[in-house]
């Protein structure tokens, strides 16, 4: 990443601080350490944080507030003591080290072309210090940022610098959500104003209709790579555009289309602008979909190629993956605002009329009233597209089949990479230390082959003793969490101090925190209030519950259900065993996921599209109950947590939500309350910790970004930066030819009809013999396959057909031959004819398809 250095000058004139310090020895140490995000998931530097201020450290988590903050005194103390000092250098050799040495990719792949991947996504998640995200989309971005550091994998992120953010939660006397958006001021968050060689800051200029918008961009150090950040609050800009980036997935949909534009067109121009030429274009969502617009932009210019040739040599090095698991959540404009924002750089950068630009972002480019769709123009810019599970994956082949008509669902060009989460961010300090002690402090820079063995050597009663240590501490924090929370909503100070009594230690502790929408179905434990309390409540073996969770300010039906929750709890005998903690936040998170026993997960199948909140449990020794959807659809086993559903799809039947209920509580009453309780003469619940131990050996690794990485990097961006350097070189020259193919084969197409079809079938096989009249199409550009398309007692089958008779002429038919084997009837089988090319990704880049009627 050598070609980023120039951007990157540490000292005060590039990081923009005002303090007089430079007199104390040391104090750039200091702000090294500080502007790495490798301090929120390594915490070797938390000591220093807390020794300059304890309590500013406990409230901000932010290690660039505190040297703002903290008075030269103490900033001399500090690092005036030999210990403290003796600390603070051993640990800039140690990050300075850790930034020069190969990591798993360097080791792995010495020899790869691939040196760059840049990731563009709406938010990203790394510290509660940095405030630009609202849940699961920035937690992938975020934690994936963090592995790919980890593992040495060359990833640039690109995202939007939020004046706002995502609202803030309270949760007022009456029980109401209401919003908050303080100011997030730059000066006060770990990043840097991103200046070029002469100190100027790098600032970018995008036209929109009748005026330009300056950006100004900023630097975030995730370890040993770069998060660029583009913000459009620069003083040269009208006020209504200096507000472009004020608010995360706020305003209406006009704002969110220039968003979409300074995010994909303004994220690739800085690229460019810090001479960072990726080989590969990581779409997270098609919120920077328009990256691909501005990506083959400059292809056409340095190559002087048409925008068709320039997208079909770019597009390989393309990937989108989409979260999205019902299409309503795709973002869409209308036609006039594209014609308004982006019409003109169509004609005139792109060489495009309205309606080839519209065509991208449309199923049926014909009907002048759909709306253009971003999913659409990133599935068709991109080279690979992927959904986050395996069931999401299916998912999504159904949202996008319309994209391929006649092709059998199957075969829509839409894989799956499982989402996992960065379990050195999620684990807690007690986890950590075991997790160190049997697997060694490396666990998670490579390969974690060997974890699942290390991890079961761990004895039941030292697992007990750090399960009942954590809940400790999550119950000690809870106390306090609620007491401010009740605090700052104006209750009584009586109230307040109840709170700081709540909880025990001692008792079997559910958490459940998520977004709060209808389709998560956060009240289906409340579904019978009555037999909830019975659960509860139970003398013998009690339950406590933690719950957390925003609802989008705009969403009243989700809203309605956090004050359904705060009712039950605040008018029964509830509020001594269940507590809603108000804005929930990356900080809350990892001390939830920390704590809990068991994580409940309820959502409505298939709409949870992975749901990586029950990953974060299973590195700190929880167990999962969930709904038989996303991750844990794939990852479920009895002897691993607990399930609810039957695997099967029942919209939002309210009679399945009856039945999933009454489920949810016997899986409680009869297995997960009894199993915690069942001790042995030493207190220890062995069934349980097996469970534990299962949990932690076998999903925490499979579950984590250091596998979701490498698995993007081994599946797709190798290839993906190969077939790009293919495609690219002398000037586009293979995909020039690709075009020309495709533009012949679209004319010639409907030349080609089948013949007659016969089908000799004996005792253990059917023999398929088809005649294709192939018209003016070569029949190297074709493949003519026998199809048989998947049932409940066989897989689908796709069985090359060979060609027997090569005609003297195009007037007579070519005829090709199969035979397969009598496992099914032969009414199974149908003859086909798709394109064939060896560097064309099909149906992606060309959806033609003939059947045999």
């Amino acid at each position: 990443m050598n070609q980023q250095m120039d951007y990157q000058k540490s000292g005060r004139h590039a990081v923009g601080i005002d303090l007089d310090y430079s007199d104390i020895d040391g104090f750039d140490f200091l702000i090294e350490l500080s502007l790495d995000l490798h301090w929120s998931w390594n915490h070797s530097t938390d000591q220093i944080w807390r020794e300059l201020d304890a309590k500013l450290w406990e409230r901000t988590h932010n290690p660039w507030v505190i040297l703002q903050t903290v008075s030269r005194g103490k900033i001399e103390s500090v690092l005036g003591n030999p210990f403290l000092r003796d600390k603070i250098d051993a640990l800039v050799d140690e990050n300075r080290r850790f930034l020069i040495t190969q990591g798993w990719f360097q080791k792995t792949y010495p020899k790869t072309d691939f040196t760059c991947a840049a990731y563009f996504s709406m938010e990203f998640m790394l510290s509660e210090a940095l405030p630009i995200y609202s849940g699961g989309l920035g937690n992938v971005a975020g934690d994936q940022m963090k592995a790919a550091s980890d593992l040495g994998v060359p990833v640039v992120g690109i995202g939007l610098l939020y004046q706002q953010g995502y609202f803030r939660q309270i949760i007022n006397k009456n029980g109401v959500q209401e919003a908050l958006f303080p100011y997030n001021d730059p000066g006060q968050l770990p990043i840097k104003p991103l200046r070029q060689v002469d100190g100027q800051w790098l600032r970018l200029e995008i036209a929109l209709p009748g005026y330009s918008v300056w950006l100004r961009a900023w630097q975030v150090q995730v370890g040993r790579n770069m998060l660029y950040l583009l913000d459009s609050n620069d003083p040269a800009n009208l006020p209504v555009h200096r507000g472009i980036t004020s608010e995360l997935y706020g305003g209406d949909s006009e704002l969110r289309l220039k968003q979409e534009i300074v995010l994909g067109i303004g994220g690739w121009r800085l690229l460019k602008a810090l001479n960072i030429k990726p080989e590969v274009c990581h779409l997270n969502e098609g919120h920077a979909a328009f990256a691909i617009l501005e990506r083959a932009k400059d292809f056409m210019e340095e190559n002087q190629q048409s925008f068709e040739v320039s997208l079909a040599a770019t597009r390989v090095g393309n990937l989108f993956t989409t979260h999205t698991a019902v299409p309503a959540g795709f973002d869409r404009f209308s036609v006039d605002l594209i014609e308004q924002y982006l019409g003109r750089y169509a004609s005139q950068k792109l060489g495009l009329s309205l309606f080839d630009l519209l065509a991208l972002g449309r199923q049926n480019p014909q009907d002048q009233l759909e709306s253009f769709n971003m999913a659409y123009l990133a599935l068709h810019g991109s080279g690979q597209v992927n959904g986050v599970s395996q069931l999401h994956g299916q998912v999504s082949r159904h949202i996008f089949g319309a994209l391929f008509p006649r092709w059998p669902e199957v075969e829509v060009p839409i894989g799956a990479v499982t989402n996992g989460i960065h379990t050195p961010t999620w684990d807690s300090a007690q986890a950590d230390s075991l997790w160190t002690e049997a697997c060694g402090k490396d666990r998670w820079m490579g390969v974690t082959n060997t974890l699942d063995r290390d991890i079961r050597q761990i004895a039941d009663a030292k697992l007990w003793q750090f399960r009942n240590s954590s809940r400790q501490v999550l119950v000690d924090y809870a106390r306090t969490r609620l007491a401010e929370d009740l605090a700052v909503s104006g209750n009584s100070s009586e109230a307040v101090e109840q709170a700081k009594q709540v909880f025990s230690a001692d008792v079997l502790t559910l958490g459940f925190a998520r977004r709060f929408a209808t389709y998560k179905r956060p009240n289906l434990l409340l579904h019978d209030p009555q037999r909830l309390l019975r659960i509860l409540m139970n003398r013998e073996r009690p339950v406590q519950l933690i719950l957390a969770g925003k609802a989008h300010p705009a969403d009243q039906p989700g809203q309605a259900l956090i004050q359904q929750w705060i009712k039950f709890i605040r008018e029964t005998e509830a509020r001594h065993h269940v507590i809603f903690l108000s804005d929930d936040d990356m900080y809350l998170t990892q001390r939830l996921v920390a704590g809990v026993d068991v994580w409940i997960n309820t959502p409505r199948r298939p709409w949870e599209a992975c749901g990586t909140s029950g990953m974060k449990v299973l590195v700190n020794g929880g167990i999962n109950l969930s709904e038989l959807d996303g991750w844990w659809a794939e990852a479920y086993a009895p002897e691993l947590g607990w399930a609810i559903g039957d695997g099967r799809e029942h919209g939002d039947d309210s009679g399945w939500d009856a039945f999933e209920a009454d489920e949810l509580y016997c899986l409680l009453e009869k297995q997960v309350v009894p199993q915690f309780y069942e001790r042995d003469a030493t207190g220890i619940p062995h069934q349980w910790v097996a469970k534990i131990r299962e949990s932690m050996a076998l999903l925490t690794p499979e579950f984590s970004t250091n596998r979701v990485v490498r698995e993007y990097t081994e599946k797709h961006y190798l290839g993906a930066a190969s077939s790009y350097r293919k495609r690219s070189c002398d000037r586009g020259a293979q995909a020039k030819e690709i075009i020309d193919w495709q533009r012949a084969l679209e004319t010639t197409w409907t030349s080609m009809r089948f013949g007659n079809c016969q089908v000799e079938s004996t005792s253990g096989q059917h023999i398929f013999t088809t005649e294709l009249f192939l018209g003016k199409v070569d029949c190297k550009d074709v493949n003519v396959q026998l199809f048989a398309n998947g049932t409940e007692s066989g897989a689908i089958e796709c069985l090359e057909m060979e060609r027997t008779v090569v005609p003297l002429n195009n007037s007579l038919p070519s005829v090709f031959k199969s035979t397969v084997l009598t496992k099914r009837p032969s009414s199974d089988y149908t003859a086909r004819v798709t394109p064939r090319r060896e560097e064309v990704s099909v149906p992606l880049e060309l959806n033609k398809i003939l059947w045999q009627k």
